[in-house]
This record gives structure tokens, sequence and C-alpha cells, in this order.
């Protein structure tokens, strides 16, 4: 496989894209990591905390977290070259599009097969909205474009 075929995006687009969405993300996962901080704080020893399943697990989401967000962010400044995309209105329908192919069909089930709250399911989609459509806004503000003359 070459790396050719990859649309080039602008390194500065891919590292703020990240630092966008894990920002998101690390907004939904604050209870997880703010119920991880108290059993540190109750932990007799920093090594006895680090050996926890608490502390593995924490690490485990923020790692994962941070590398999805870094190919969530590639992905979406690779679309938006692919596709010429160079307005707002533009970025919003395309941040849409992928929102509507990745995750509305997981709320769609959660709502109506699992029968969960609403206000459980509209947290979920209100922060998959953000990186989906916020994120396509976000670069096309910064610009993904490595040479924007071409």
């Amino acid at each position: 496989m070459s790396l050719h075929y990859l649309p080039p995006v602008k390194p500065s687009a891919i590292a703020l894209g990240t630092i966008f969405n894990h920002g998101i993300e690390l907004a939904v996962l604050s209870p997880l990591f703010g119920q991880t901080y108290q059993r540190a704080k109750q932990a007799n020893t920093k090594e006895e905390f680090a050996r926890s399943k608490e502390a593995s697990s924490a690490a485990v989401a923020w790692g994962t977290s941070l590398v999805g967000s870094a190919l969530q962010a590639y992905g979406v400044g690779a679309l938006i070259n692919a596709t010429g995309t160079l307005s707002y209105k533009g970025a919003a329908y395309l941040g849409a599009l992928i929102f509507a192919a990745t995750s509305a069909p997981t709320y769609l089930a959660q709502l109506f097969t699992e029968k969960r709250p609403v206000d459980t399911v509209a947290v979920g989609a209100t922060s998959k909205i953000l990186e989906t459509v916020g994120l396509s806004l976000f670069l096309t503000w910064w610009g993904t474009r490595t040479n924007p003359f071409d």
C-alpha cells in the first residue's frame, strides 16, 4: 500500500483537531477520571494505586481517546480536502453526514430498542455531534490544505 493514496492534511490541523476532539472526549469521560482520582487519594501508596484496575482502565481510556481523536481529526480533514469543502455550510453538512453514518443508528437503537433514558442518550449524541459537526467546522476555520493553491 502506498501512502500516495492518503490525502495530505496540514499537521497543525491534525494536532488542533486532536486537542479539540480529545477535550470533548475528556468532558464525557470526566466521571471515570473523577472516581479514579478519589481512589488514588484513598490508596496507601502510589505503587498500590498504579497497580490497581482503576488506574489501568483510566490510562487505557485516556490513551484510546487520544489515538481515536487523532485518527478522527485526520479523517475529517482528509474528507474536507477530498470533497473540496470550503464553506462553513458545506463543513456542517459534511459533519452531519459523518454523524448520520457513524453514530445516529446507535442512538436510535438506544432510544427505541434498548429504551434508555432520553437524557442519557442526549448527552452522548451531543458529544458526538460536537465531535463530527463541530470538528468539521473547526477544521474548516483553521484550514486543512497543505498547499491552498493546489
